[in-house]
């Protein structure tokens, strides 16, 4: 399983910052799609396409998306994925961004994750890693803690760069094509990827009250 998330942790209406904090994980039996992604890679740049360090749905071209979609249609996964809308979220959620993301993790794995993971015998996380070295610790451990408290399976995680791992980057794809549907109303993206969305949960739709 590899896992990304899209939006910020800025809890704020200020210009250019996330109305939704969505957590995006990505079951796979097998990983042979890193390999393809990697040929995808070297195939275009010897075409002279411009680049990143690594597939980053947010800075690649339309025409790499494309190519990067093409890729990940031809293989199976499922996707769950919690929507986070954060002005609903009271202030002890949002006390620190590794108590928000914890947060957020626990309902993602009891309610989306769980019951389809402890149906295996064993369980392997990769989650991409973001914040400063201290924060990484926060989110890593609050990853541990919630596995230990809803995952029945003999499971790890490991926590590294998207750049590490391909598959990390297929995550970043579906999560991005999630946070564009639920902040743009544009599902573009989103209807390549839409038969293998298993569980895309809003977490406080029942909630009207905004915080902020």
């Amino acid at each position: 399983m590899f896992a990304d998330e899209a939006g910020d942790f800025e809890f704020s209406r200020k210009p250019n910052v996330s109305r939704f904090f969505i957590l995006c994980t990505v079951s796979m039996h097998s990983c042979h799609i890193a390999q393809d992604l990697l040929d995808l890679r070297r195939n275009l740049a010897w075409d002279g396409v411009e680049l990143g360090d690594y597939f980053h749905c947010s800075n690649d071209s339309q025409a790499v998306r494309n190519r990067v979609f093409d890729v990940i249609g031809q293989h199976d996964f499922t996707v769950h994925a919690t929507i986070m809308e954060k002005s609903k979220s009271q202030p002890h959620i949002r006390a620190s961004r590794p108590v928000f993301y914890k947060y957020g993790w626990f309902y993602h794995f009891k309610h989306g994750v769980s019951p389809h993971a402890n149906t295996h015998p064993e369980l392997l996380v990769t989650t991409a890693s973001i914040g400063t070295r201290k924060e990484k610790r926060a989110f890593s451990s609050a990853v541990d803690d919630v596995m230990k408290q809803t995952v029945a399976a003999n499971w790890q995680t490991d926590f590294r760069p998207s750049a590490a791992d391909p598959c990390l980057q297929v995550a970043d794809y579906c999560a991005w094509a999630i946070q564009r549907k639920w902040e743009r109303g544009d599902d573009r993206s989103y209807r390549l990827i839409a038969d293998r969305i298993d569980y895309e949960y809003d977490l406080w739709a029942r909630g009207t009250t905004h915080h902020y």
